[in-house]
C-alpha cells in the first residue's frame, strides 16, 4: 500500500508542471493568432489608435509576454479565465454552462464504446480466425477509418430524416424529458463512440489472444475449470490490462471530436461556444475553452494511469 502511494503522489507532482505546460502553450498559441482582444472589442467601429492603445494598456497587452503569462496563471488559480470583449460576462460561467452538455456527449459515447468493444472484442478472440473473427475485425476496420462527422450525417440522413426515429438535432434537458434526452443525445454519442469503439475492439482482441495462449489458460482447463470460468476470472482481468493505457488518449479524441459533432447535432456544448467565439472574434472565449479541454485531457490521462497502477500488480511490484 505504501509503494501505491508513494507512486500516486509521484505521479500527482509531475501533474503540476504539465499543467503549467499546457497553460503555457495554450497562452502562447493564442498570443499568436489574428483574434486580438482590442480588435474583438472594437469590433463594428473605427477607432483611433489613441483608442486602441489606451484599451491595451488598461488591460495590460503592452507587458511583456512573461508578465502576462504569470499574471494569467495568478488568475486562473483564483477562478478567473478572464472576460469576454463582446458579452462582458466572465468566460468561465460560459464554460461551466455549456460544460455538463459536452461532459454528457463524452462520457455517453465512452460507455457506448467500452461495452461495444468488450462485447465484439471478447467474442472475435474466443472465435479467433472463424467467421465471427472475420466479421468482427472487417467491421472493426471501417469503423476506424470512418471519421465521426461522416458517420453522424449517414445516421441523421439514415435514422432521423429516412425513418425518423431521432430528432435531427438539438438538445433536451433530462430535467425536462428524461426520454427527449435520450433520444436527442443518442445519435450524436452513437456517432462519437463508433470510431472509438472499432479501435478499442482491435485492442482487446489482439490482447485476448495473446492471453489465451499463454500456458496458465491451458493449464487451468486441462486441470477441469470451466473455460467461462477461466476466461472471465483470469483471461479477461488480464488482457484489460493493455486497453487501459489506450482508454485516455481515446476520451481525449471524444472530448476533441465532440466540438465536431455538437456543430453537426445543433448542440449547444463547449464545441459550440468555441466555433461562435471564433466566428465572432472573441479570444477569451477561445482560450478558456480550448484550456479546459486541454487540462480536461490531460487530468483523465492521469486518472488512467492511476487506474492502470492499481490493476497492475506487475508494475507495482517493480516499482
Amino acid at each position: 500500500m505504501v509503494v501505491v502511494v508513494r507512486m500516486l503522489v509521484r505521479r500527482l507532482l509531475l501533474l503540476v508542471p504539465l499543467l503549467l505546460g499546457v497553460i503555457l502553450f495554450v497562452f502562447i498559441i493564442m498570443r499568436f493568432s489574428n483574434n486580438k482582444p482590442e480588435y474583438a472589442y472594437f469590433q463594428g467601429a473605427n477607432p483611433t489608435q489613441e483608442q486602441i492603445r489606451q484599451f491595451q494598456e488598461e488591460n495590460g497587452l503592452l507587458d511583456p509576454l512573461p508578465v502576462r503569462y504569470v499574471r494569467f496563471v495568478g488568475d486562473l488559480v483564483q477562478g478567473d479565465m478572464g472576460t469576454s470583449v463582446l458579452t462582458k460576462a466572465p468566460v468561465l460561467d460560459s464554460v461551466l454552462t455549456a460544460m455538463p452538455l459536452t461532459l454528457q456527449l463524452t462520457f455517453m459515447g465512452l460507455a457506448i464504446a467500452i461495452v461495444l468493444a468488450l462485447v465484439f472484442g471478447i467474442i472475435a478472440a474466443l472465435f479467433r480466425d472463424r467467421w465471427p473473427d472475420q466479421v468482427i475485425r472487417l467491421v472493426s476496420l471501417i469503423g476506424v477509418a470512418a471519421p465521426a462527422f461522416w458517420l453522424a450525417l449517414l445516421m441523421i440522413q439514415w435514422l432521423a430524416v429516412d425513418r425518423g426515429w431521432f430528432p435531427t438535432g438539438g438538445y433536451i434537458n433530462p430535467a425536462d424529458s428524461l426520454g427527449g434526452w435520450f433520444n436527442s443525445m443518442i445519435l450524436p454519442a452513437l456517432s462519437l463512440s463508433l470510431p472509438v469503439a472499432a479501435q478499442l475492439t482491435r485492442i482487446i482482441r489482439t490482447s485476448m489472444v495473446e492471453e489465451l495462449d499463454k500456458d496458465y489458460v491451458r493449464t487451468a482447463i486441462g486441470s477441469g475449470l470451466p473455460p467461462i470460468v477461466v476466461v472471465g476470472r483470469n483471461v479477461l482481468r488480464n488482457a484489460l490490462i493493455n486497453p487501459l493505457t489506450v482508454l485516455g488518449l481515446r476520451i481525449g479524441y471524444l472530448l476533441g471530436g465532440a466540438v465536431v459533432i455538437e456543430q453537426i447535432y445543433s448542440l449547444p456544448g463547449m464545441g459550440t461556444l468555441m466555433i461562435n467565439a471564433v466566428r465572432d472574434g472573441d479570444p477569451a472565449v477561445v482560450q478558456g475553452v480550448v484550456l479546459t479541454i486541454a487540462t480536461g485531457f490531460v487530468v483523465v490521462n492521469f486518472l488512467v494511469d492511476v487506474l492502470y497502477l492499481l490493476v497492475n500488480p506487475r508494475l507495482r511490484a517493480a516499482s
